[in-house]
């Protein structure tokens, strides 16, 4: 039996997906006052100072639950655990989950640091069609996003991931 390639390290992109995240919420932070917000493309995307202090898709954001902060900061803690075990089960050949495991990693550290420094995340991307908008969300929020496509697609489309025989 062969060796096994050397595992491809994807911390690049995490870095990067972790830098990029933190550059542009510094950026808007700096040129937004809370809930300010302009016209990117008219009718369809607007920037926008919010502060999401509950967990995804602004659940909990209105809550006045005890230890909130903590709570959340925990939860993204346990999620981090949890890439961090998946992870360490893929195969060095499983590019794609690799490639979104790294994208949602960075994700959830951008996010993480938010919540450990600020007690919130900031969004800042305003999707709206007429009177409809998606949840505001962040370039952590979308590496998550495109992270987790990119793992499905490696589990549903690559190739069947199953124990090689004996």
């Amino acid at each position: 039996m062969l060796p096994e390639p050397k595992t491809p390290q994807f911390w690049w992109l995490t870095l990067a997906v972790v830098a990029t995240d933190q550059v542009t919420k510094a950026l808007v932070f700096a040129s937004l006052s809370l809930y300010e917000s302009t016209t990117v493309i008219p009718g369809f995307i607007d920037l926008v100072h919010v502060r999401n202090t509950g967990v995804a898709f602004g659940l909990l954001n209105s809550s006045t639950l005890a230890y909130k902060t903590a709570i959340t900061t925990t939860l993204a803690l346990v999620a981090l655990a949890g890439i961090a075990m998946y992870a360490r089960q893929l195969r060095s050949h499983e590019r794609v989950a690799r490639l979104g495991l790294a994208c949602i990693l960075g994700g959830a550290v951008g996010n993480l640091i938010d919540r450990a420094r600020q007690g919130f995340v900031l969004d800042f991307v305003d999707v709206y069609w007429n009177s409809w908008h998606f949840w505001a969300f962040n370039v952590a929020d979308a590496a998550i996003t495109i992270g987790a496509f990119l793992v499905f697609v490696d589990l549903l489309l690559v190739k069947p991931h199953v124990s090689d025989p004996v």
